[in-house]
């Protein structure tokens, strides 16, 4: 089943998700404008003020598993718009701190928003409602928000010098009162069934019917791809600077990946269901390893670069919607709540650690260091892959090989 115009409920579920997403995460990007504005008026330093971000992804990540049972019980519609309701006093908290321990704080209740409102909420939700087409609702979502940063750092930049980057932070904060909890208030349906209603169901591919080693496959896949793709969207400039690019011709290269990421989302989306989450993701994880080893044998020379963007651009963004479609391979509805929310923890641990590792890695021992760590984690990635695939469900296997 695909997603047609007539699938009135779909569309409109990821209209509403694809705008409050946009807001939610353009929202919390704000320290890619202001930071440096934040750490001159709380007095700390620029890494310390960054790492409100590694505080942000780490409390996401802890809170994830918990907040299944919250899905499970009260459905996705409800939990979304609690977090989007505990994220308002979250930029209040910021746009009031004049220290560390009220900046952080602040971060902390972003981050326990940001679990029950963003991404993985956003994937539970469409699953809810799309059921079997929820592979091509996740990729038409992530098709609808890869440029947040796009829309949102230029906003933030204008309003920060318009007004400050405290009351930006209060602006944040009214937008999701004002904008996102109606949205999912009104836009988003009602769950169906009630909690007994599935708990009655047949467990035929429920979280207890699918193996640990397979879920820790799916882990392992996932995570070894992200640390590669959240780490490099931290150092890309600096990386190809270190590769000797003067600083206007990094930006412009760098300024090509996210057109690149859209692209190939895109891409993914078109081929509707003649591939499931691990035959994309096996096409796309083989690109990473080979745009490194482009890089590293191009030394610097601009075809090498360009190349390396192409191909890391394009396996990048697939591997971003098949690390929310892989699961959808081994689990059902009902329990694709608890392994998307399981797996964020993961994940959301990788984003926190990954880009301060790698900048480290870049800064003391050169672009070689990140080339190679990337590729070993991606080839890893591929190899995983491969042996996830190779323990599909009989009628997932099928439909994957026609």
């Amino acid at each position: 089943m695909r997603i047609t115009i007539l699938d009135r409920t779909i569309v409109r579920t990821l209209i509403v998700l694809a705008v409050a997403q946009l807001v939610g995460w353009g929202s919390v990007g704000l320290l890619a404008i202001v930071g440096s504005q934040i750490a001159v008026d709380l007095q700390m330093s620029i890494a310390a003020v960054f790492a409100g971000n590694s505080v942000f992804y780490v409390v996401m990540g802890l809170w994830a598993p918990p907040l299944a049972k919250a899905f499970k019980s009260f459905g996705a519609r409800n939990v979304m718009m609690m977090g989007t309701i505990l994220a308002a006093p979250g930029f209040v908290a910021l746009a009031t701190s004049h220290g560390p321990v009220l900046y952080f704080t602040a971060w902390v209740i972003l981050g326990t928003a940001g679990s029950a409102m963003l991404t993985t909420a956003a994937y539970i939700m469409l699953n809810e409602v799309a059921g079997s087409s929820a592979k091509s609702a996740i990729g038409v979502l992530m098709l609808m928000t890869g440029l947040s940063s796009s829309i949102f750092w230029p906003a933030a930049a204008f309003l920060s010098g318009l007004i400050g980057w405290r009351m930006t932070c209060l602006v944040y904060a009214a937008a999701m009162v004002m904008v996102c909890l109606p949205l999912y208030a009104v836009g988003l349906p009602r769950r169906r069934s009630s909690p007994k209603d599935s708990s009655t169901a047949p467990a035929t591919g429920t979280a207890l019917a699918v193996p640990t080693g397979i879920f820790h496959l799916i882990v392992s896949a996932i995570t070894l791809n992200a640390f590669v793709t959240f780490g490099f969207s931290a150092v890309l400039i600096e990386l190809l600077k270190a590769e000797g690019l003067p600083a206007g011709e990094a930006v412009a290269f760098g300024s090509m990946l996210g057109i690149l990421q859209v692209g190939a989302r895109g891409l993914d989306f078109l081929g509707g269901g003649r591939w499931d989450g691990i035959t994309t993701a096996l096409f796309a994880g083989l690109a990473l390893p080979l745009a490194m080893l482009l890089l590293i044998a191009g030394q610097g020379a601009h075809w090498s670069i360009a190349g390396f963007i192409v191909l890391y651009g394009l396996g990048s963004g697939i591997l971003a919607v098949s690390r929310a479609t892989i699961p959808l391979v081994f689990y059902d509805q009902a329990a694709y709540a608890q392994a998307a929310s399981n797996i964020a923890l993961p994940l959301n641990l990788i984003s926190a650690i990954s880009p301060p590792l790698l900048a480290g890695l870049l800064a003391h021992f050169g672009s070689e260091a990140v080339l190679g760590l990337a590729m070993l984690c991606s080839c890893s990635a591929f190899l995983v892959l491969l042996r996830l695939s190779r323990h599909r469900p009989a009628k997932t296997a099928a439909s994957a090989s026609t």
